[in-house]
């Protein structure tokens, strides 16, 4: 499926007054904190969609998805000896899971880990297209897609609706792991 084929989502011509102004723009930069927030509508030069057009991406296997949701951290002053389990990250079938690469600073060590799984994912073709996505109202994705756009990956695509939209639509989620095991950290 071309990129123009992908409906895009965004703000129609005839919208509500309120809903204009409910509209968060984009930065000029990275979002640095409060990643956990409404987020705009547009990303520019990548192609927003919606979670149709995203399973319709994924079906047709186009896409590389990969899914930048942070890894949760252990919990500070746990007791000695006390086991401490990762809740499971359900995540859409076949993404990669690239952790903590969707802050808007970013340690050099996690860039080349967020690069290296670009490559992996396409196969070390910049004109693959991939798709970024996390939660509903994250910025992790919405930075990870600006930071693959820089990074020269032409074809991104961003689900701001994330995995938990998917899978309210009822499409399947998996548990992932994380693309390496040691991750780095911002």
């Amino acid at each position: 499926m071309a990129q123009s084929e992908v409906p895009a989502t965004g703000v129609e011509a005839e919208e509500p007054a309120l809903a204009k102004e409910a509209r968060v723009p984009e930065p000029d930069g990275y979002r640095m904190d409060s990643y956990k927030a409404p987020v705009p509508t547009t990303l520019g030069g990548a192609t927003v969609v919606d979670i149709e057009a995203a399973h319709a991406l994924w079906e047709a296997r186009t896409a590389a998805f990969i899914d930048v949701l942070p890894r949760p951290p252990k919990p500070k002053n746990l007791p000695d000896g006390t086991v401490w389990h990762e809740k499971p990250r359900l995540s859409i079938p076949g993404a990669i899971w690239l952790p903590n690469t969707g802050y808007g600073d970013i340690a050099d060590e996690t860039l080349t880990y967020f690069r290296a799984g670009l490559e992996k994912a396409t196969g070390g073709d910049p004109t693959r297209p991939v798709l970024f996505f996390c939660l509903t109202d994250c910025w992790m994705s919405w930075n990870a897609a600006k930071r693959a756009l820089e990074n020269g990956y032409s074809h991104v695509y961003w689900m701001p609706d994330g995995s938990d939209g998917w899978a309210a639509a009822g499409f399947e989620t998996v548990a992932v792991e994380p693309e390496q095991e040691k991750v780095a950290t911002p």
